[in-house]
């Protein structure tokens, strides 16, 4: 392994749909010294049956890389445009049963979540429809937390979207400690507009952040109607047990 090869740190943030994850790709390309990529596994999800009813579905099959394998050797190969970090923003519920994990062992990990009264409410909102329990991310992402667990010796950090619109310094300070890299002020605020990056399929999903500058503040939510109920039921458990986990700074 090269001098350059160790000081290179990859990120692979593991979230649900819906839970801030492309404003956070967002904090995390607007620094210099890092590469992102958007969602690599969904063309090898949607290949193999997942997400039937999403937008942009045969653009997605057309225009991204569907070989898990291969896929996982660009997330612990050479980092795009000779960047330091290679933050990855995943998506939980892409991870099924036939996906390749022993790539995990060369990457760092952390966990983006948020509570699954918003979750579903946002999901509705953009699909039209109501959500599985197994679309929302919540199963695959405590299998996968508790898996890196007990491999590491030691939980992933993770963070609340929540305390990321409320207090974003703080929390992207506690975040980045936590993953040994430096914080940098330039991941509070980016330039609007859509990005070379983002997946083909962001014309429908990244509307509100392509017109964002920044993080916050959380916008209040309505009641969920009584079809998301259900699944909201069965995701709590789920959500509270990644919140036991949350970065927390003193005083919060």
């Amino acid at each position: 392994m090269s001098e350059t090869d160790k000081d290179t740190v990859r990120i692979a943030m593991w979230s649900g749909p819906r839970n801030l994850s492309t404003a956070m790709m967002r904090a995390w390309e607007n620094r210099p010294d890092t590469a992102v990529v958007d969602e690599p596994f969904y063309a090898c999800y949607l290949k193999v049956g997942g997400g039937a009813n999403h937008p942009f579905r045969n653009e997605v099959l057309a225009g991204q890389c569907s070989d898990w394998h291969a896929v996982a050797r660009t997330l612990t190969g050479k980092v795009p445009e000779g960047r330091r970090i290679f933050y990855q923003k995943h998506m939980t519920h892409h991870m099924l049963p036939e996906a390749p994990l022993e790539w995990l062992d060369r990457v760092s990990h952390a966990f983006l979540i948020r509570h699954p009264r918003e979750v579903s409410a946002s999901w509705a909102h953009a699909l039209k429809s109501v959500p599985s329990l197994d679309e929302l991310g919540y199963v695959r992402q405590v299998e996968l937390f508790e898996s890196i667990t007990d491999t590491r010796g030691e939980a992933p950090p993770v963070i609340d979207s929540r305390d990321v619109l409320e207090q974003p310094e703080i929390t992207l300070r506690a975040l980045c400690k936590a993953l040994r890299v430096s914080f940098d002020e330039r991941m509070l605020s980016w330039p609007a507009g859509p990005r070379a990056t983002d997946g083909v399929w962001a014309p429908h999903w990244y509307q509100s952040v392509w017109r964002s500058t920044g993080f916050g503040p959380a916008r209040p939510q309505p009641e969920p109607s009584r079809e998301l109920l259900p699944v909201i039921k069965a995701a709590l458990p789920l959500y509270e047990r990644l919140a036991q986990h949350r970065l927390t700074v003193e005083g919060q």
